[in-house]
């Protein structure tokens, strides 16, 4: 377990988290991973998190990832009572992060505008699948659905296939990312401005999806060119591709820099190629991009995925082996990185993925991996709120907790 004694950037910033499963809560991780006080709230049966894929003594292992350095408090949101303290724990926060359908704290009466006006510097990030305005806005909206909308399932794949999913809600993650930074802008904005006031963080997954579209919106303003779906190539730019090796593993190489193609075609023993100048600039490579690719993967045929990479290694050619989870966890740079970091889970020590980025002076860290169902409730009660064991007892034989 990280034991981090430096001071963390967002040492004293409380957030109340009242996200499910994933945007929200990924959202939570990474402010509480560079030290913000967050604050779990779950309904009484848990995020539905905690049991989702591989478990251990009925809790899942991506538990101890997404809810690292959080404490766990039980509210039973559907009662006045339970929202009336989720509001009060809110009331002397300065960050809420929801991803609830848009319009339901609203329904509840905690909705941005109903606690401003008792906390005007509360900062609410709101994450939903298509943002709290529009047309759309009040359609249910999970990353998968949002993944296509957002653009990019339309590119990923192969032109005579169906358009591919990855095998990780991609669109969630993003928001999440995205809902982070404009909690930490608010932040800043807040400490600016004399008066403390907040603002609300609208963060749509479909949003957070397109954002990543690079250059597909001015391309068809410019010239009404729709980017296609192009498999394991990226589109107009030549050479860069996945190519397989004798020993039937999948490598890839980056050679679409003009003076990288040229080191690249002396390795792999066709200088011809480097001084061809058909090939001179990349919009001739994209031309004959076929001719390349297939001159490249005749070669890496011949060879064994770590000869290949060595030999782009030397050459000084950007290139790469295909990783799975394994291969991460036993790959020397991983570790001199610090990508793996230790918590105990069911007695014993679980890894789980470091955070970035990096920072040299104030470091994020993981102190305590995912808290048990409730573990905080008393505590939280009572510092923040004042409540005694005696009131808290009662919450709980009402239901509330």
């Amino acid at each position: 377990m990280s034991q981090n004694n430096n001071v963390k950037p967002l040492d004293g910033m409380r957030v109340i988290e009242m996200g499910q499963l994933i945007a929200g809560p990924f959202t939570g991780s990474v402010l509480a991973y560079y030290g913000a006080e967050v604050i779990k709230i779950e309904p009484p049966t848990g995020d539905p998190v905690r049991y989702w894929r591989l478990t251990e003594n009925n809790t899942s292992y991506w538990w101890h990832s997404v809810s690292r350095n959080k404490k766990s408090v039980t509210l039973n949101l559907k009662t006045d009572k339970g929202r009336q303290i989720a509001k009060d724990l809110i009331l002397k926060s300065d960050v809420l992060i929801e991803n609830f359908k848009p319009g339901t704290l609203e329904r509840w009466g905690i909705g941005p505008e109903d606690l401003k006006k008792e906390n005007p510097g509360l900062i609410t990030a709101r994450i939903s699948g298509y943002g709290q305005t529009g047309p759309k806005s009040h359609l249910p909206g999970y990353a998968s659905v949002c993944e296509g909308f957002g653009g990019f399932r339309y590119v990923n794949g192969f032109p005579d296939r169906p358009p591919v999913r990855p095998n990780l809600s991609i669109g969630d993650t993003l928001a999440g990312l995205h809902a982070a930074m404009g909690v930490m802008l608010a932040y800043i904005q807040r400490q600016k401005d004399p008066q403390s006031k907040g603002q609300v963080v609208d963060t749509a997954i479909y949003e957070a999806v397109f954002n990543m579209m690079e250059a597909v919106v001015p391309e068809y303003s410019g010239c009404g060119a729709i980017r296609e779906p192009s498999g394991t190539t990226i589109t107009g730019i030549a050479p860069t591709n996945t190519y397989i090796t004798s020993d039937d593993k999948h490598v890839i190489i980056g050679g679409n820099g003009d003076s990288i193609f040229k080191r690249l075609m002396i390795a792999i023993d066709r200088p011809e190629m480097a001084e061809d100048a058909r090939f001179e600039h990349n919009m001739g490579r994209v031309e004959h991009e076929k001719e390349i690719d297939a001159a490249i993967e005749k070669w890496t045929r011949a060879q064994t995925s770590e000869e290949v990479l060595s030999t782009m290694d030397e050459a000084s050619v950007p290139a790469g082996p295909i990783y799975s989870v394994e291969d991460m966890m036993n790959d020397e740079h991983y570790i001199a990185r610090g990508m793996f970091q230790e918590v105990e889970a069911n007695g014993r020590t679980l890894h789980i993925p470091a955070m970035i980025p990096l920072l040299t002076e104030t470091p994020g860290g993981t102190e305590w991996s995912g808290p048990e169902l409730s573990e905080h409730t008393h505590e939280v009660l009572s510092e923040l709120l004042g409540k005694n064991a005696e009131e808290i007892k009662k919450l709980g034989d009402e239901g509330i907790l």
